[in-house]
């Protein structure tokens, strides 16, 4: 056992000094490896490795892909434009038809107010004319039935007048024939 005590004991000195080795080693070198001048051609030489590969998947992959999007994105505004104008002409027409559709509407409308007013002045006119006609005849008739009444009247009043003057003559004393009376009476109806 003091053989197996003895190699654990040289193996962990061992590791000791390689630790120890590795840890001067560390402190010789240390801070960032980029900044390590030994190792600047070969950083520069992949520095230009890879621009020019990022170069070349950008220029032949990336780019043209963008490119195309941004014009299918270019073209799709542009025809929404044109829609969109299209759309906008054809609401100024509609707009303008409704106009045209609403002035012809409220000349159809006036056309008929005036036909419906032509037509109630020809029936108000007719009725009129008949109700003229039927008040001058009443008016005729009745002229001719005052006129009728008036001759009635006159005659009834020089009877009267006749009989009147006749009786007062009488009563009065004298005598008097019936032509000189009727002479007497109409001349003083006469005025």
């Amino acid at each position: 056992m003091a053989n197996t005590t003895e190699t654990a004991t040289e193996a962990v000195g061992e590791a000791a000094s390689h630790a120890a080795e590795a840890a001067g080693h560390a402190a010789q070198s240390a801070g960032m490896p980029q900044l390590d001048t030994s190792t600047f051609a070969n950083q520069i030489f992949w520095l230009v490795v890879a621009l020019i590969v990022i170069y070349f998947v950008l220029s032949r992959i990336a780019l043209p892909r963008i490119g195309g999007v941004l014009a299918d994105r270019q073209r799709t505004i542009t025809s929404d434009i044109a829609a969109a104008e299209e759309l906008k002409a054809k609401a100024v027409e509609a707009e303008k038809a409704y106009n045209q559709a609403i002035a012809d509407a409220r000349t159809e409308a006036a056309k008929i107010v005036a036909e419906a007013r032509a037509e109630i002045q020809k029936d108000l006119d007719a009725a009129t004319a008949k109700a003229d006609a039927e008040i001058a005849a009443k008016a005729a008739e009745s002229a001719a039935r005052i006129d009728e009444i008036r001759a009635g009247a006159i005659e009834s009043v020089k009877e009267v007048a006749n009989d009147t003057a006749a009786a007062l003559v009488a009563a009065l004393g004298g005598s008097a024939d019936g032509a000189s009376v009727a002479t007497a009476v109409a001349d003083r109806m006469k005025g």
